[in-house]
């Protein structure tokens, strides 16, 4: 108590210099940079929700003096601060009305306004990430969605980071088993990449990191079609594109999907063909195949198919 009472007569002691006094003029500047000394000190001391508000004057400080990139830093070290506060009530699991988790969300939105002001759509975008990633990290990847499309929206001048925030999107949506969600973020990305990646001269074909790209996407695209399983009448024509490319009766070596490997094609192929058919047993053996060629996620997405076939749910698919 004699920390917190210590602090308080700090923070009142500095707040009087900014309050108007006669042919006086507060000194701004000076009280800014002794609100950043005094969060300095309470951070050392483990006071984190301390050292967040006294930012948070900083960060006032700064706007005061129309210093965009100072009040931006002050509002992103207040974010965190009041973040990892947060993060300690949990591992304790003491009990609590998300009160720091509150005024993190209202930090890292405030921070992301001042860089879109400045101009500066990078910034903006990380500080998105970030929140989102703390968000996932904290199971909530529903309120981490909007934060990963924000930062896709903001990064449209760099496409391969655009699509990589929106992998962290679908990821989300398949968390909270929004698989509808999920298959329309892929399909986006595959599109995306086909038309803003880096190209063979001459050809459509995706190369580096935006092949590896679609090809992650087509099978994930393909598993979700699976679990999915939505009627004919309801299939989106790029959905029954897809399909078409591992129905047996169109099978042609020649034109078999070039971002894939030819032996994960033909597992694909026999997993639609399993699922048509009905043939539990014959999926259960390609997943045992197909399991080390696929991500965690994928993995994931394929059991739940399988599942599927065993004991059809019906829960959220």
């Amino acid at each position: 108590m004699a920390a917190e009472g210590d602090f308080l007569a700090r923070y009142r002691a500095v707040s009087n210099k900014l309050k108007k006094r006669f042919l006086r003029k507060p000194n701004v500047a000076e009280a800014s940079e002794q609100f950043g000394q005094l969060a300095k000190e309470l951070k050392q001391q483990d006071c984190l929700q301390y050292a967040a508000f006294c930012n948070l004057a900083m960060a006032r400080c700064e706007q005061t003096l129309f210093n965009a990139p100072g009040e931006a830093l002050a509002l992103t070290d207040a974010a965190r601060l009041f973040l990892s506060s947060e993060k300690e009530i949990r591992a304790l699991q003491a009990p609590g009305f998300d009160e720091h988790l509150q005024a993190a969300l209202n930090c890292y939105s405030f921070a992301i306004k001042v860089y879109i002001e400045m101009n500066q759509p990078v910034m903006a975008a990380s500080l998105c990430l970030e929140l989102g990633n703390a968000l996932k990290e904290m199971n909530r990847p529903g309120e981490a969605i909007v934060h990963f499309q924000r930062a896709a929206e903001l990064q449209t001048q760099t496409p391969i980071e655009a699509l990589l925030s929106m992998g962290e999107m679908a990821t989300c949506k398949i968390l909270t088993r929004d698989y509808d969600g999920a298959l329309s973020v892929f399909t986006e990305m595959q599109l995306m990449c086909q038309e803003r990646g880096l190209q063979l001269p001459g050809t459509t074909n995706p190369i580096g990191a935006f092949l590896d790209i679609v090809a992650k996407c087509e099978i994930s695209r393909v598993l979700l079609l699976m679990l999915l399983e939505p009627p004919p009448q309801k299939l989106l024509p790029e959905h029954a594109q897809t399909l078409e490319r591992y129905a047996w009766e169109s099978f042609d070596p020649h034109s078999q999907v070039t971002f894939l490997p030819e032996n994960v094609f033909l597992l694909l192929q026999s997993v639609v063909m399993a699922c048509q058919e009905k043939d539990t047993e014959s999926l259960k053996s390609l997943q045992t195949e197909l399991w080390p060629f696929l991500t965690a996620e994928q993995n994931h997405l394929l059991h739940l198919v399988v599942l599927e076939r065993i004991a059809p749910s019906g829960q959220g698919i």
